[in-house]
């Protein structure tokens, strides 16, 4: 019997020193989580015969436990890379269904999804019509299809001081070649439907005490001409919404102006100062490319796009189980939900029982620190030692046993 004892701590000991060696091997994987071998006595009678002085048979493999322990984070210059600080998994769908994995190195595929190395698609939750995310449905993240359209400008925003002491021009009618015909300018660029980027300018002509014209002219084509009048005390009485209208010339290129162009000068004052044109801003855009992406802690996604407008694309969803020891590990740092693990308890990250999501990091394996696998590996190899040992002991044994018998 002692031969079957030796043998079964000699395959303990082996099976000990191949999770160790994996635990190893997998020190550099990113979201990598190492195992622990357990083992348990094994006895040639069931427990309800159990002698109080039987001797147990040897040894054997019950068990390889994952360890979910935290791995460190490690800052990289990947916009995609993330990591999650604390509990859940990312959730990614390879074509067959979803499996739940550690590692956020991320990329863009040629068609635009979020993928892993192997190309399965990182899943998120859909935008919906109210600002918000659809949180019964998962999607693919998806980047090159979300395009900032152009925005035509429909508002012009002015706050400039206009001269209360100014003279009348000398000049009339009014004509922006002359520039004795206006008393002062502000100029500034408006789009169209298209995105295409237009030079406007407006043009105030004094015409009596506390009343101006302004004057709006586009690529040279006149929009049109509004009065504006203040008070003794230097405030906009007319128009009293402060809102002036325009009908710009439509442009030749194909694209459009809106019909109507207002230009807010509700901020605008008649002050004894010089003129100062103030803020001037304008409420159009021309068409985006996606410059950036911005991951948020809460897993939102937003586009940042090169007219410096923003869209999200969706938020990151994250999954959790009862019981994690439950998983089934299918490779490429992937996990299977199994009737052990329990149903798999989707959410968001920043909320709850799951962590935060950091852009720009990366998870490392949580057996990075490779000492106490190397203490582990020592230990399985005196186990195995001691065993081998232990058959050559028995092996003499029997040798003498053998020769007193021939003897006799």
């Amino acid at each position: 019997m002692a031969l079957n004892q030796a043998l079964s701590g000699i395959n303990a000991a082996q099976d000990q020193l191949n999770v160790i060696s994996n635990n190893i091997a997998n020190a550099g994987t990113v979201g990598f989580k190492g195992s622990t071998a357990q083992f348990s006595e094994v006895y040639a009678v069931t427990g309800l015969n159990l002698s109080s002085v039987a001797v147990g048979s040897g040894a054997e493999l019950t068990g390889v436990a994952q360890g979910f322990s935290q791995g460190d984070l490690e800052t990289t210059n990947g916009s995609l890379d993330m990591a999650l600080s604390g509990n859940g998994f990312f959730i990614v769908n390879n074509g067959t269904g979803d499996q739940y994995t550690r590692d956020g190195a991320f990329h863009e595929d040629a068609n635009g999804n979020v993928v892993t190395a192997d190309g399965s698609k990182l899943q998120v939750y859909p935008p919906n019509a109210a600002g918000g995310f659809n949180t019964s449905t998962l999607t693919n993240l998806q980047l090159n299809t979300a395009q900032s359209a152009a925005t035509p400008t429909s508002t012009i925003t002015v706050s400039s001081n206009l001269p209360a002491g100014a003279s009348l021009p000398t000049d009339t009618p009014f004509s922006p070649t002359d520039t004795n015909s206006y008393n002062n300018a502000s100029t500034l660029t408006v789009y169209d439907s298209q995105g295409g980027s237009h030079s406007a300018t407006v043009y105030y002509v004094k015409t009596a005490n506390n009343t101006w014209n302004a004057n709006l002219y586009i690529d040279g084509n006149s929009a049109g001409t509004a009065a504006m009048t203040f008070n003794s005390a230097g405030t906009l009485v007319t128009p009293a919404n402060g809102n002036l209208s325009f009908t710009p010339v439509q442009p030749t290129n194909g694209a459009t102006f809106p019909a109507t162009m207002t230009l807010n000068v509700a901020n605008s004052t008649q002050f004894g100062t010089a003129y100062a044109p103030g803020t001037i801003n304008q409420n159009g855009f021309e068409a985006g490319v996606l410059e950036n992406v911005e991951i948020g802690t809460d897993g939102i996604v937003t586009a940042v796009y090169s007219n410096n407008q923003t869209s999200q694309l969706g938020q990151i969803a994250v999954a959790n189980f009862a019981n994690l020891q439950g998983l089934q590990q299918v490779g490429n740092n992937r996990w299977l939900a199994t009737q052990s693990s329990g149903t798999a308890v989707l959410g968001t990250a920043s909320v709850g029982q799951f962590g935060n999501i950091e852009q720009g990091q990366l998870e490392t394996s949580n057996t990075s620190d490779t000492t106490a696998q190397l203490v582990n590996m020592i230990q399985a190899q005196q186990d195995y030692e001691a065993n081998s040992q232990m058959l050559g002991t028995v092996n003499s044994l029997s040798q003498t046993l053998f020769q007193a018998v021939s003897r006799g």
